[in-house]
């Protein structure tokens, strides 16, 4: 990976009204990732980003105006971080994601941050504050290694103990194992780690689309060559009998961990100490259509 190629730009505004099923609002305060992630969705901002780097090389710094009216923001879903970590390693120089929660503080507005960082400890007391605040780390193994060859975001180990430090502190938080490599992502194990520290643990499926499909495709073929027949079932053939083998393999192990397992989030009508619920989000289009019925 080359040196990372940082632009500021400015933006008329960093909140955009969003098509995403979650949220009404999506929020990144910079466009590009530097976590480099060799599956990330994202990457297909790059065609909009006017960068001849790759994925994970470049970072744009955003600077919009100061939000005057943040009160327009309240009970309305905020995403932060659909298309980038808000938390990469540039936030801690240019803290652009610390001003946008300072604009917004008390404006009521219901924030989702998700991160793969534990730079946001740093934010705790001002996300705190939010009182419909919601926290996700996303990690699809305990194994330092593989993790190591698919990001270059913070380890497993910091996650958790962030994780850790915003639940004790009472902010709702979710533990998201993405993306689950099949053959590779040992589930039930991530979920006896950290279901003392979440308050949702979601499952979601790896998709491969796009320029990264190869990428995976060949790093399966070097690294786990065993492998190679599973994956042309699922990413070639489009076979869902293992997501089908997986999805009733951890509906029964939620029930022997005495954990709800469901496809819809309802975490925020649970009290905040009842046991973490299990979400499956495998299958995509049919969960983002029942979604947008439920929001119209």
């Amino acid at each position: 990976m080359g040196a990372v190629v940082i632009q500021e730009t400015q933006v008329k505004s960093v909140l955009s009204k969003s098509n995403l099923p979650v949220c009404e609002y999506s929020v990144n305060p910079y466009v590009g990732c530097t976590h480099a992630c060799k599956y990330c969705y994202a990457s297909f901002m790059k065609r909009f980003a006017n960068h001849p780097e790759p994925w994970g090389e470049f970072l744009d710094v955003k600077y919009w105006p100061v939000i005057k009216n943040p009160r327009k923001y309240e009970g309305k879903e905020l995403f932060i971080g659909s298309v980038t970590d808000p938390y990469n390693p540039q936030e801690e120089k240019y803290g652009r994601t610390r001003e946008l929660l300072t604009q917004l503080k008390g404006s009521g507005a219901k924030l989702s941050i998700a991160t793969k960082s534990d730079l946001i400890l740093r934010d705790l007391e001002l996300i705190k504050s939010f009182s419909d605040a919601r926290v996700s780390w996303s990690m699809n193994t305990l194994d330092e290694g593989f993790r190591e060859d698919m990001d270059k975001a913070v380890s497993i180990e910091r996650r958790l103990a962030a994780m850790e430090a915003f639940h004790k502190a009472g902010v709702r938080t979710t533990c998201f194992i993405s993306p689950i490599f099949p053959g590779i992502t040992d589930v039930k194990a991530i979920i006896r780690r950290a279901k003392g520290h979440c308050n949702l643990i979601w499952l979601e499926n790896l998709n491969l689309r796009g320029s990264y499909k190869a990428v995976i495709m060949e790093y399966i073929r070097e690294k786990y060559p065993e492998l190679q027949t599973l994956y042309h079932e699922i990413y070639d053939r489009k076979d869902r009998s293992f997501w089908e083998g997986l999805d009733t393999e951890l509906r029964a192990f939620a029930a022997e961990t005495g954990l709800d397992y469901v496809t819809n989030d309802d975490s925020m009508a649970r009290p905040f100490e009842a046991p973490p619920v299990v979400v499956n989000y495998f299958y995509h289009e049919e969960i983002k259509k029942s979604a947008r019925t439920e929001r119209r």
